[in-house]
């Protein structure tokens, strides 16, 4: 039998690049099509829109830079999962249009993935392992 756990640094590895790449090419998207982004917000019934698409791209690019690096990792997943599933409620929720029920759904499947890393860490290849602190807490 294959002896997975052997292999759950490199995992957490990957998995780390490819959740911090849909935040920062999201986030990348939001901020070059800033006008496009505000007015969703808007047609959303956000009130200040701007804000809330200013607070958007600041959290998912900066978290999107922090999971990539493995820094404050488990602080870091929370609250990109509670960023996601509040999205989710705001924007996806019109669940009897299937496209939506997707969307909701994806944001769901994003928030196991982000309770993953508030459960696990990031791994041997990260920050956080060089740090004693981080180690000690992570134990």
């Amino acid at each position: 039998m294959i002896n997975l756990e052997k292999h759950g640094d490199y995992a957490a590895l990957v998995g780390r690049v490819l959740y911090a790449s849909m935040f920062l090419l999201f986030g990348w998207g939001k901020l070059t099509a800033f006008a496009g982004t505000t007015s969703y917000m808007s047609s959303l019934g956000l009130p200040a829109p701007a804000l809330f698409t200013l607070l958007a791209i600041i959290i998912e690019i900066a978290g999107g830079l922090l999971m990539l690096v493995g820094y404050q990792t488990r602080f870091v997943a929370l609250g990109l999962a509670i960023y996601v599933l509040v999205s989710a409620f705001i924007g996806h929720f019109q669940l009897s249009d299937f496209n939506q029920f997707q969307h909701f759904m994806k944001n769901m499947a994003i928030v196991g993935g982000s309770l993953a890393f508030v459960a696990f860490g990031a791994g041997a290849y990260s920050l956080d392992a060089r740090s004693p602190q981080v180690r000690s807490i992570a134990r």
